[in-house]
């Protein structure tokens, strides 16, 4: 059951969850420092590791408040989130659906770890009814999807996973980084977990590493009880931090969402692009069912440099305000090249079955006046076709 929400996303970033110390009602929520606390008053002793210290709780009921979420848990990173997730519903003997367009470092400790555990999984290219059918065994436990898809922007019908997911008694989970809460809420489409690298959006200005997991009551026990062993917990001066970035969410991503859908129409015309992948334009295949299920699409773009013999780097090089940068989604725009960072850690062949070529560039579009990251990456389209002709 989703929880219901009456405020709108701008007023539960700011006021939802924050602490009022009785003693000192200051406005925003206290730093609790402690790593020690007394065990002798009511209820559970406060501990990090335990993921219940005042700060933590403040965060995690802001991200389970915008995600619709009946509970949640906030970790060391998104990593840690995606895993500990997945670990507390599968056992040895298990089986789960995978969408093969994921982010990288999930793919990546999907083929060196599951097998370790003995739990099996497919890998599927579509979601469509009978490729998942198809995939289906008896052993199938629960379906994992991102959307929209590191880097590809490929967009799955969150609903008709959902269905698909109830109808066969399986465990959905869905990475909503690229999306945020601010642009799409799975958990209103029938979705169990909804799991986030809050590195990204939800922190805002690359300067904290956290990950998210929003789930329901019922699944909440078991992951607690693995993140507990995992210990990939948070200490209160991150949390502040996260705190504080979460107030302004809605402000951030909104005008994100502005500066990306300008961009991609700008590079969807300019000769020198071969293809732009951006769920905003309506030749995206999946720009109809993002229409549906999105309030937003998104601060997230990839585009292909047209000539073949482009360096990505020239072009990265030839840049002057938008940086090179792993990671995504802060205030700044930032690109980079996801064969040789995102995804370099899946093989040639596996990201030319996902479709990542070495032309590939990642856009994160930052804050920042949308006609002057306009201007800096076609100044940069110039530069480079006139070095490589």
């Amino acid at each position: 059951m989703r929880m219901k929400k009456k405020m709108n996303n701008a007023t539960i970033c700011v006021h939802t969850g924050s602490y009022k110390d009785p003693n000192f009602p200051g406005i925003n929520t206290p730093i609790f420092t402690s790593s020690a606390f007394d065990y002798r008053g009511e209820g559970p002793t406060a501990y990090p590791r335990y993921f219940n210290t005042p700060n933590q709780n403040a965060v995690v009921e802001k991200i389970k408040r915008l995600e619709y979420g009946e509970a949640g848990m906030i970790f060391s990173s998104g990593m840690a989130a995606i895993t500990t997730a997945l670990m507390s519903i599968l056992k040895p003997g298990d089986h789960i659906i995978f969408t093969k367009s994921i982010y990288g470092g999930t793919h990546y400790f999907i083929e060196s770890q599951l097998r370790r555990w003995e739990v099996d999984y497919t890998f599927v290219r579509s979601t469509e009814l009978d490729i998942l059918t198809t995939a289906l065994k008896k052993n199938t436990k629960a379906i994992y999807i991102e959307s929209p898809s590191n880097p590809l922007l490929e967009i799955v019908d969150l609903g008709s996973v959902a269905a698909f997911a109830q109808q066969n008694n399986l465990i959905s989970l869905i990475d909503n980084t690229f999306a945020s809460p601010i642009n799409q809420n799975p958990i209103k489409f029938g979705f169990d977990f909804v799991l986030h690298s809050g590195t990204k959006y939800l922190g805002g200005h690359s300067d904290i590493t956290f990950g998210a997991a929003i789930t329901s009551e019922i699944y909440h026990e078991g992951m607690y009880s693995s993140a507990i062993n995992f210990g990939g917990s948070l200490d209160a001066n991150t949390c502040y931090l996260i705190e504080r970035s979460l107030k302004t969410l809605s402000l951030r991503v909104n005008h994100q969402n502005k500066n990306a859908l300008k961009i991609a129409q700008a590079l969807d015309s300019h000769p020198e692009i071969e293809h732009v992948y951006y769920p905003g334009l309506s030749h995206h295949p999946g720009h109809e069912i993002a229409s549906r299920q999105m309030h937003g699409f998104g601060g997230m773009l990839a585009f292909e440099l047209k000539n073949s013999n482009s360096d990505v780097d020239d072009y990265i090089g030839n840049l002057g305000l938008i940086q090179s940068a792993v990671s995504l989604g802060g205030v700044e725009s930032t690109i980079c090249s996801p064969a040789k960072t995102s995804h370099s850690k899946m093989s040639m062949q596996d990201r030319e079955m996902a479709g990542i070529s070495d032309n590939l560039l990642r856009l994160s579009v930052g804050i920042e006046d949308s006609q002057d990251l306009i201007d800096d990456l076609e100044n940069a389209l110039g530069k480079t076709s006139t070095v490589v002709s």
